[in-house]
């Protein structure tokens, strides 16, 4: 008899309420069927994040691996499953067709739920390149590549394995699935997209042994970070420090006196102690040549007043005087060991100072001597809130290497980090005669005012290459 009644209760009978809600039902239960039983385990990939280089779109190795969602999606249709269940539990147990309307707010919630699941879908679905036949999917690349071969054609997933895998798989919050105060279910680490075109030096520098000492390889970890695999993936080790390392010299002696070669791990320079970055004997064979002379701490430049007509260098107490005690934090964007920013610390402005290791350590000292030092190269976003700096400082690093367009990214980052009538100091960039108005023209596309502007010839070129120096303010947008 309760079979019999439960039958009439579920039947769509023409003109009945139930004949509006079965199809909707059936439509339902059928997205929740199928979506549920493809919806594997979630996976570390976002493809808002991490594009198509992720998808293999071969045509002709299709799988049937599961279809891979991101953990939003898992709770949408959790929901869903629930909501219908209960719906179609009371159904059941209904005896007749005249009590369906009080389930209609509970439909109205199920068909909202199934609503944003389309439109979740539909995102990811456009996000997603299709393939030859309209599939697409994650490949896990289990092929040896070979020594030296750096880079992979896009399609090969190489975040699949290992302690890279568990790096950039998402990690949910305690309890899961609640949002922390971020307003997140979980915190996804950064990568640099171009690790994924860096599958063999990517995998071998992220081969070490958890917990233990990370492997003495910063050229390795410079290398991906100048072809853009910034920020790298490497957490789980503990760093190498030299064997004899010191305590540094007190805050009012360290900003010059040269630091001891015991604090400074030498395994990957050509010097092998402080001496040889400053001798005159070994000039030509120190391992770099960009800042020659940045590691003789008695070189303070920036103070002395030059002839303008053939020197294109202003000193700092000129350019503080354009804006007296407004300027206080700031960047020095140059290959430097710090002498910029000692030289503004001593004038009670706080100044970071980016640069990579070009040969010699350059940020080693930067911080033996009581400064911040950024290891950060041109192609990474700066690591600052907009309009939050006071000064940008450059000095023989942007230069006729380069191009136009990566110039542009430079300077309209370093604008966004600069705030409202903050100075961007421009010290000696130098090019050929040639290409110099090209590279003015992009500097004066900033439509910022000209406080200071120095065009002199480079003398030790025959005349070939000229300076350009030059300090602007920015201009207040609204």
């Amino acid at each position: 008899m309760l079979k019999k009644s439960s039958s009439r209760s579920l039947q769509c009978r023409p003109g009945g309420l139930l004949t509006m809600l079965c199809p909707l039902l059936l439509i339902s239960l059928l997205t929740v069927v199928i979506l549920s039983s493809d919806v594997s385990y979630l996976h570390f990939f976002d493809t808002n994040t991490l594009p198509h280089l992720f998808f293999d779109t071969s045509p002709n190795d299709i799988s049937h691996s599961p279809i891979v969602l991101p953990y939003s999606l898992h709770s949408q249709i959790s929901n869903l499953q629930t909501q219908l269940g209960a719906l179609l539990g009371q159904l059941h147990n209904e005896s007749s067709e005249s009590k369906v309307a009080k389930f209609s707010d509970q439909v109205l919630r199920i068909a909202v739920s199934v609503d944003k699941l389309v439109n979740s879908l539909s995102s990811i679905s456009g996000n997603a390149p299709a393939s030859g036949d309209g599939m697409s999917r994650v490949e896990e690349d289990l092929s040896e590549a070979g020594e030296g071969e750096d880079q992979e054609p896009p399609g090969v997933k190489v975040f699949n394995t290992g302690e890279l895998h568990e790096y950039t798989s998402p990690k949910l919050n305690r309890p899961s699935g609640k949002k922390n105060f971020l307003g997140v279910e979980a915190i996804s680490p950064s990568i640099g997209l171009t690790c994924a075109h860096m599958a063999t030096t990517i995998k071998r520098f992220m081969s070490y042994k958890m917990y233990g000492m990370c492997p003495d390889d910063w050229d390795l970890a410079q290398k991906l970070i100048t072809s853009g695999c910034d920020p790298l993936p490497r957490r789980r080790c503990l760093s190498r420090a030299s064997p004899n390392y010191n305590k540094p010299f007190p805050v009012n002696s360290s900003l010059w006196t040269q630091p001891s070669d015991a604090n400074i791990l030498w395994s990957h320079y050509k010097c092998k102690g402080y001496s040889c970055l400053v001798s005159n004997e070994t000039r030509g064979r120190r391992g770099f040549f960009k800042c020659a002379d940045c590691f003789d701490l008695s070189k303070r430049r920036w103070e002395i007043p030059t002839n303008e007509s053939v020197s294109a260098e202003f000193t700092i107490d000129q350019v503080l005087a354009l804006k007296p005690r407004e300027i206080r934090i700031g960047l020095d964007f140059s290959p430097t060991t710090g002498t910029f920013a000692a030289l503004m610390k001593e004038r009670n402005v706080t100044i970071a100072s980016a640069t990579l290791n070009l040969g010699a350590p350059f940020n080693e000292v930067i911080a033996l001597r009581g400064l911040l030092p950024l290891y950060l190269s041109i192609g990474s976003r700066l690591p600052f809130f907009d309009n939050t700096l006071d000064i940008i400082h450059s000095t023989l690093f942007l230069d006729g290497w380069i191009g136009k367009e990566l110039l542009q990214f430079v300077l309209f980052d370093w604008d966004r980090a600069l705030r409202p009538k903050g100075l961007l100091w421009v010290d000696r960039f130098f090019c050929s005669k040639e290409v110099m108005k090209l590279y003015l023209d992009e500097f004066e596309s900033l439509s910022y005012k000209k406080l200071l502007w120095r065009v002199v010839p480079k003398t030790d070129k025959d005349g070939d290459e000229l300076f350009f120096s030059a300090v602007l303010e920015k201009p207040i947008r609204r």
